[in-house]
């Protein structure tokens, strides 16, 4: 009797140790989302795509004198009024707008995002930020300057709208609205970590796992699946096999090849990651990304650091010290 007391008692103490550091987490946590939420940042999108169309010759001059990085020299003006009367840019502004009517939820997202990026990085200037048409140029859904971020809106109309059918469904998957904020938040972090050069396969795991821990710092409340733009099946397969995938590249010892291939296997955008193995095709693309991303969070979880640090930290000091063992 004294015993089952007892242990019932330490399980008593044992879960109400558990209960205040997850309260006390979760109020650090809490505290720290009202700092950047109090961070003054103004934006306001500029929606060109609409505007776009509605040109005439009497105003042309005008959107040249505010948008002169959109109007290039070479392109008479005769061409760009052609084109706000072309029935395809017409058929892609009917589309967008069925989406996009109302941008307001999305300028809210985009404002959360600039307050996170400028709490870890106070010297950001907030950019102007211009939707326009892009085409479906899925390569080059958003690109930012110093000043300018510039979002191919038509790039997000949902995976299965009618303009995306003739692409692959890896593709097409991450061509929803939702994808606006990582894809920009994917786009600020190749600038901050300015590390256009990565010899060793580690290097490049570490990289990429340094772009999505800053997505866990940047869009806090998203889940995994949307940060490395995974279904919610394909990250509970990598979850699943975890231990095997770290497996096969220490067994076949590829953290510290320079072999470029290794990039298209398991880092880039594909159907499939490529084990050469008869279950290549369940697993989910860039599944190099996913470890990586593991290995710097147990970095983080086992050695207090500073972001800058971290940030700047060479990859295989990170490795050495995150202790990274996936459970089998």
């Amino acid at each position: 009797m004294f015993l089952s007391v007892r242990l019932h008692l330490s399980n008593y103490v044992s879960f109400s140790i558990f209960f205040l550091m997850l309260l006390f987490s979760c109020n650090k946590s809490s505290q720290l989302e009202k700092e950047i939420e109090a961070i003054p940042i103004k934006i306001e999108v500029e929606r060109f795509d609409q505007e776009f169309m509605n040109i005439t010759a009497e105003t042309l001059p005008l959107y040249k004198k505010s948008y002169p990085f959109l109007f290039p020299s070479y392109i008479p003006d005769s061409v760009l009024l052609a084109r706000t009367k072309d029935p395809i840019q017409k058929l892609i502004q009917k589309s967008v707008d069925s989406v996009f009517g109302d941008f307001t939820d999305e300028e809210l997202e985009l404002k959360t995002l600039f307050k996170h990026i400028k709490y870890y990085n106070p010297s950001l200037k907030t950019p102007r930020i211009i939707t326009v048409f892009s085409d479906v140029d899925y390569r080059n859904k958003v690109i930012i300057t110093d000043s300018i971020v510039l979002i191919g809106i038509d790039n997000y109309l949902g995976a299965d709208h009618e303009f995306y059918h003739s692409f692959y469904k890896y593709i097409r998957k991450n061509l929803k609205k939702d994808q606006i904020v990582m894809d920009l938040s994917d786009a600020y972090a190749d600038r901050f970590l300015n590390q256009p050069r990565r010899q060793t396969f580690l290097e490049e795991l570490i990289y990429q796992g340094k772009k999505l821990v800053l997505k866990d710092l940047w869009v806090p409340t998203a889940e995994d699946a949307l940060k490395i733009g995974y279904t919610l099946d394909e990250l509970q397969w990598t979850q699943d096999n975890e231990f095997y995938i770290w497996q096969y590249f220490v067994e076949n010892e590829l953290l510290f090849s320079t072999d470029n291939k290794l990039v298209g296997r398991f880092i880039a955008q594909a159907p499939f990651s490529r084990f050469n193995l008869e279950l290549d095709s369940e697993s989910p693309g860039a599944i190099g990304r996913y470890i990586g991303w593991q290995i710097v969070r147990s970095y983080m979880k086992n050695n207090p650091t500073s972001l800058i640090e971290l940030l700047q930290m060479e990859a295989q000091t990170i490795f050495n010290k995150a202790k990274y063992k996936p459970k089998k």
